[in-house]
């Protein structure tokens, strides 16, 4: 089971609980997920299971895309639907050409502030933590790209918001902001990813499906094997005596004659097209295995 079982999540579980129960279906302590999700949210989440966990490094600078639903009216102190008031209700008094000159700012590349009920650690200590017991969170502003930000229906009071973005990228955070330019407040409702790097919903399956495939021994049947994961990265094929070598940490020399774009990392499969390392350039086609599957 080395590879990547892309799960979608269903609202109430938090990441790690997904992990647990993957766990027990592939009776497996070697899992773990790639970018978590809030307990609210729903879709997309990359599960890297037996030896493919090492490969997880590699995958944690991946896009996500988000389908979301924002209300307006008052904000909360979690920023979503699932907090504590923070401000009276006020009725929304802006159009739609305002709101979406508001959300032009978010666009590109911005600092943004994670939401105190976050996982962002201070001093060692998650903020949430910190935010449950009421003491005061101040956190510092991260760089983040909004690559795509874009306004769908659109009622005067709910708004639905179809993103792309860079890893760490608060969707709350954008709501919250978003409200409190308009002068209102604002909270998520709902939020859905729809895509996490190279994974996309139409390859997720539920618990449920999984639970049923892990029943009849097919568990497999959702597994990505790992020689089919980052795609980004160039291949390479090598012979049976450079695998051995490689899988004792040995640098190893590939064909001049390809190009492979001044690409830092590639990855080398076995004869037998299995993923058997991934090599960091050294020199000119020379490369260091960093990490042996």
């Amino acid at each position: 089971m080395d590879g990547v079982i892309v799960v979608d999540k269903p609202e109430g579980l938090t990441s790690h609980d997904v992990v647990n129960r993957m766990r027990r279906l592939a009776n497996t302590r070697k899992v773990g997920h790639l970018g978590t999700l809030d307990p609210m949210a729903t879709g997309v989440l990359p599960l890297v299971l037996d030896r493919a966990t090492r490969l997880a490094q590699f995958f944690s600078s991946g896009e996500k895309t988000y389908d979301a639903r924002v209300q307006f009216g008052w904000a909360t102190d979690t920023y979503d639907r699932e907090g504590s008031p923070t401000s009276e209700p006020a009725e929304p008094r802006f159009t739609r050409a305002e709101l979406e000159a508001v959300l032009a700012r978010f666009r590109g590349t911005i600092l943004q502030t994670p939401p105190p009920f976050s996982a962002k650690k201070i001093s060692g200590t998650p903020a949430y933590r910190l935010a449950r017991k009421h003491i005061a969170v101040e956190l510092e502003p991260v760089e983040v790209q909004i690559l795509a930000l874009e306004l769908g229906e659109f009622d005067g009071t709910t708004a639905r918001l179809c993103v792309r973005c860079s890893a760490g990228t608060y969707l709350r955070g954008i709501a919250h902001d978003a409200g409190r330019e308009l002068g209102c407040g604002a909270f998520l409702t709902s939020l859905r990813r729809t895509a996490s790097g190279e994974f996309t919903e139409s390859q997720a399956r539920s618990l449920e499906a999984l639970e049923e495939l892990a029943r009849e021994g097919m568990l497999e049947r959702a597994l990505i094997p790992a020689a089919r994961v980052l795609p980004e990265i160039p291949s390479a094929t090598v012979d049976a005596l450079t695998a051995g070598q490689i899988r004792h940490g040995k640098d190893f020399r590939l064909s001049p004659f390809v190009e492979r774009a001044g690409a830092k990392y590639v990855k080398a499969f076995s004869p037998e097209g299995d993923l058997i390392a991934i090599g960091e350039v050294r020199l000119p086609n020379l490369y260091h295995p960093v990490l042996v599957l």
